[in-house]
């Protein structure tokens, strides 16, 4: 059993970034979430989750976050053994 960090940029759509913020928290729990200006007032959510990698995996945390509204694109931006 192994220990996995993963870090996802999250965007939201136009108008719904702290209600994606919101539900991020209350859905899944997050280590730790920071919010980060891109480039012209676009901003993005940089997520961190740990977890065991013999009971989930990033994409089925990639799916969960796709399934809370305002949610228009999720991308890993670094996985790593910790």
């Amino acid at each position: 059993m192994s220990k996995v960090g993963v870090i996802f940029n999250v965007y939201a759509e136009e108008g719904k970034f702290d209600q994606v913020s919101q539900g991020i928290k209350a859905k899944l729990n997050p280590a730790s979430m920071d919010a980060q200006d891109v480039a012209f007032g676009i901003k993005i959510l940089k997520v961190f989750f740990t977890f065991d990698d013999d009971k989930t995996s990033s994409s089925k945390i990639e799916d969960s976050i796709k399934e809370i509204p305002g949610v228009s694109q999720v991308e890993v931006s670094e996985e790593s053994l910790i």
